[in-house]
């Protein structure tokens, strides 16, 4: 199960720990550490995209919701209008509650949307239907795998495909990713 980026420095650690149980995917960094007094070796540790370590993943479980932030919604949206249906940069951007906090709508994941600013002015605070606009696509909460492609901002084709693997088979990114 996918639960995290991490740096290279991270990695090494692990290694390091020994908690590395297997890796897969290609190498990325071969690091050079000291050389041993005894043997005159010098110590490499190879780190590869895809690393697997000992213990258990129980903070991952069956109802947990990753934490909403803006350029993950906007991910999870294609960068789209959820309204109007054009594409913007981030910084045209902004986060609509489809049901309004004004009219007890929650800041969750399957209560906001991306919206232009333009759009989300304009909807203001209305409900969709109130305000006469449509809404393009259903809000749906990212599982843990599809989150933490949201996170990531250089993915590799080896960590895509792993990603791939835990996606939903009914997931709208699954689809997107897949194109």
């Amino acid at each position: 199960m996918p639960l995290e980026w991490i740096n290279y420095q991270q990695a090494v650690r692990l290694y390091h720990a020994e908690q590395v149980a297997y890796t897969c995917g290609t190498l990325l960094y071969r690091v050079h550490g000291g050389i041993c007094a005894a043997t005159g070796r010098q110590s490499v540790v190879e780190v590869n995209s895809i690393i697997a370590t000992y213990g258990s993943n129980r903070s991952i479980h069956a109802g947990y919701v990753p934490p909403l932030n803006n350029p993950a919604l906007f991910k999870r949206d294609a960068h789209l209008c959820l309204y109007c249906g054009q594409h913007h940069p981030s910084h045209e951007l902004s986060r609509d509650h489809v049901t309004p906090i004004s009219q007890n709508g929650a800041d969750h994941w399957r209560n906001v949307v991306t919206a232009c600013k333009r759009c989300n002015n304009h909807k203001a605070g209305r409900t969709p239907e109130q305000a006469g606009m449509q809404l393009l696509a259903v809000p749906f909460v990212p599982t843990h795998a599809e989150y933490i492609y949201l996170q990531g901002r250089r993915i590799l084709a080896d960590q895509m495909e792993f990603l791939q693997s835990h996606f939903p088979r009914t997931s709208p990114l699954r689809r997107r990713t897949l194109a």
